[in-house]
């Protein structure tokens, strides 16, 4: 059956109206959010860096708007708890996520609910840093290669933590094994505050740490500082050398923390979380202190980020296919 043109004229009257009610909806949310508490899921325990920077960021945000922004962390399978939560929650600004990179090497490492690139909106990267290489104060190495020679000495006797399989930390162990060529032995937490205890007590011999938690355990002497991770030297640890530079030539692993939405929520909150959780880590402050931590501040677009989140999956599926990385 064919439509008149007044019919026609009727529908794409009808089809324009709905797409005015349903922008002028979206921009009406984005003027009035939030309205009640926002829940931000930390996918580690509580106690490490990432749960510090996300009660930092929902101080930050709940001073400006009177809400409350309510740390919930959800820490298990690395991460991935944590990030499916997020991944599936309505999209309406009112879950929010503050994680590490570790949500993106769980997809890249084992099978996820979840899609680090599709199924979530990246808001802003908050900060980034080196990690640090810490062993327990009574463990007889004194620089990376001490520890790769011990390794090789005793195949798989040595052990190393991690804030869980399929993390950040994990495949950074990973990666100093394959490059090497020593076995090690894995022994995952539930969160980095966990693994501390383990390494500082000398159940486990080693793990990555983060240069906020970890500095003040190596300046109590409760760990022992042997490299960072970066590709250059830390500016707030220029006696560290890299663990490239301590005969690992081509390693290289960068922490970053970031604010995370669901896929689908409206631009005009993302673009209001953005304006306000940068600011939030770029207060001078704020920034000093960081720095004085081995971290540095960023708070970048949504767009940079989001792009920043492609090429991490990218390069840790290409990682894990070419050292045969397997959970």
């Amino acid at each position: 059956m064919k439509c008149s043109t007044q019919e026609w004229d009727r529908h794409a009257a009808i089809a324009i109206l709905v797409i005015l009610i349903t922008c002028a909806a979206g921009h009406g949310n984005a003027q009035t959010y939030p309205q009640r508490p926002v829940r931000i899921v930390v996918p580690v325990s509580a106690g490490g860096g990432v749960d510090s920077l996300a009660r930092l960021v929902g101080q930050h945000l709940n001073a400006v708007w009177g809400q409350p922004f309510i740390v919930d962390n959800r820490p298990g399978a690395g991460g991935s708890l944590g990030a499916e939560i997020v991944a599936r929650a309505t999209p309406d600004g009112y879950t929010l996520m503050v994680s590490s990179s570790s949500f993106v090497t769980n997809a890249a490492i084992r099978t996820v609910r979840y899609d680090p690139v599709n199924d979530f909106l990246p808001i802003t990267k908050l900060t980034t840093n080196p990690y640090i290489l810490v062993t327990t104060p009574s463990l007889a190495v004194s620089s990376v290669k001490d520890l790769v020679a011990l390794a090789r000495s005793k195949p798989e006797s040595v052990t190393y933590a991690s804030s869980g399989t399929g993390g950040v930390l994990h495949l950074g162990a990973e990666l100093l094994c394959a490059l090497t060529g020593v076995k090690m032995t894995h022994v995952p937490y539930k969160g980095v505050a966990d693994g501390y205890p383990a390494v500082i007590s000398g159940q486990v011999n080693w793990m990555l740490g983060s240069p906020i938690s970890a500095q003040p355990l190596i300046k109590a002497g409760r760990l022992k500082a042997i490299a960072v991770t970066s590709a250059a030297r830390s500016k707030a640890l220029p006696g560290l050398p890299t663990i490239a530079e301590s005969g690992v030539p081509g390693y290289e692993v960068s922490a970053w923390f970031g604010l995370l939405a669901p896929a689908r929520v409206p631009a005009g909150i993302v673009e209001k979380l953005y304006a306000e959780a940068s600011k939030a880590v770029t207060d001078r402050e704020v920034t000093r202190r960081m720095e004085m931590g081995g971290t540095e501040t960023v708070g970048n677009p949504p767009r940079e980020f989001a792009l920043q989140v492609t090429q991490e999956f990218e390069k840790w599926r290409t990682v894990v296919k070419k050292t045969g990385l397997k959970l």
